[in-house]
């Protein structure tokens, strides 16, 4: 994908994030009836709206892309581009009046994420980042920490249910136990301070490869390294994340690796 149509699609993706963030504020103060999908978990007509206001514009932008959106499915086209949407990540909180939700926007080209884009409207937190192209948070340009013991390491958990079925959990006892301290910032959050320096590792073991593409391109761009529990890159199948600082990373998959 060239470096220009690289910018346009970045700059269509951020347009887009901040379309769909005034929809989200407006049912975030007006509030919302709540359905529930098949799969139990919510819906509301903000995450309908959203993702709609989003596809027209990626759509006009980039026409040539497929979608991938958690409310609309996939629109296939058979390309090499591919759209990947969430356009209210944390439903959950959204619909209990928690503000941790956001739109997670992100492309992938023959495989590859090559941008995303992370907005938290209510936090007034916008992340975006292409390849080669660095991590930027509301204009800034940022980096992960350069933390390489453990002992100095702030770690954060979100969805680990899965984690505990197994002897992975023991190893995340045992880092929790070393580590400075332990934190569970959940969703977005745990991602935007990994990628501007407040944070050194993230866990989860339960979660959409589509929660997470952006955060993905966003964290790498900051110097991180993403990954998914088992040390493998994402793919469209990813359930697990392991991101952090590329020492406090490598330390963390040693441990998982010799806890099976």
């Amino acid at each position: 994908m060239s470096e220009l149509n690289l910018s346009k699609a970045l700059d269509a993706a951020r347009e887009a994030a901040e379309a769909a963030g005034v929809v989200l504020r407006h049912y975030w103060r007006k509030g919302v009836a709540v359905e529930l999908k098949s799969d139990d978990t919510p819906v509301t007509a903000a995450d309908r709206e959203a993702e709609l206001t989003i596809r027209e514009i990626l759509q006009k932008a980039l026409p040539e892309a497929s979608i991938f959106g958690e409310e609309f499915g996939r629109d296939d086209h058979g390309n090499d581009l591919l759209w990947m949407v969430d356009p209210l990540d944390g439903t959950k909180s959204f619909v209990r009046r928690t503000p941790f939700f956001s739109t997670q926007i992100a492309l992938m080209h023959r495989g590859e994420l090559v941008l995303g884009v992370s907005s938290a409207p209510v936090y007034g937190e916008t992340m975006w980042a292409s390849k080669d192209g660095g991590a930027w948070f509301n204009g800034e340009r940022v980096h992960v920490a350069d933390t390489r013991d453990m002992a100095k390491a702030s770690l954060s958990t979100g969805n680990i249910k899965t984690l505990t079925k197994d002897a992975r959990w023991a190893a995340l006892g045992a880092m929790i136990r070393d580590s400075n301290r332990i934190r569970g910032y959940g969703d977005f959050c745990h991602y935007h301070l990994l990628a501007r320096g407040g944070l050194d590792l993230v866990i989860e073991s339960d979660v959409s490869i589509l929660d997470v593409a952006a955060l993905a391109v966003i964290v790498r761009e900051a110097g991180g390294v993403f990954t998914d529990l088992a040390g493998k890159a994402l793919t469209l199948d990813t359930t697990s994340v392991l991101a952090g600082t590329p020492a406090i990373h490598a330390l963390a998959l040693d441990r998982f690796s010799t806890s099976h």
